[in-house]
């Protein structure tokens, strides 16, 4: 039995599929981070208004892509989530 995910680890996972590609279309961000359309809209907002992801324009088609400040929360995300799972947390 899965555990629900908390408000962080969905930012993760978000943030994780736009760091593993370069410019993502809604879609993508939706199936890859396991999100329905409507679940992922307040976090993209939330994310934009914190500069920790970009909205892009190109050819017409809407794209996201992660900003430097958004790496830097991934990184750190990922160290505590090392450091918790070292003492069973």
């Amino acid at each position: 039995m899965s555990t629900k995910r908390t408000r962080l680890e969905v930012i993760r996972d978000i943030l994780d599929v736009l760091q593993k590609n370069r410019n993502v279309k809604i879609t993508h961000v939706i199936y890859k981070a396991n999100l329905s359309n409507n679940s992922i809209k307040p976090y993209l907002e939330n994310l934009l208004k914190n500069k920790m992801i970009e909205h892009i324009t190109t050819d017409g088609q809407k794209f996201f892509k992660i900003t430097e400040k958004g790496m830097e929360f991934l990184q750190e995300f990922n160290k505590i989530k090392i450091f918790s799972d070292s003492f069973g947390l």
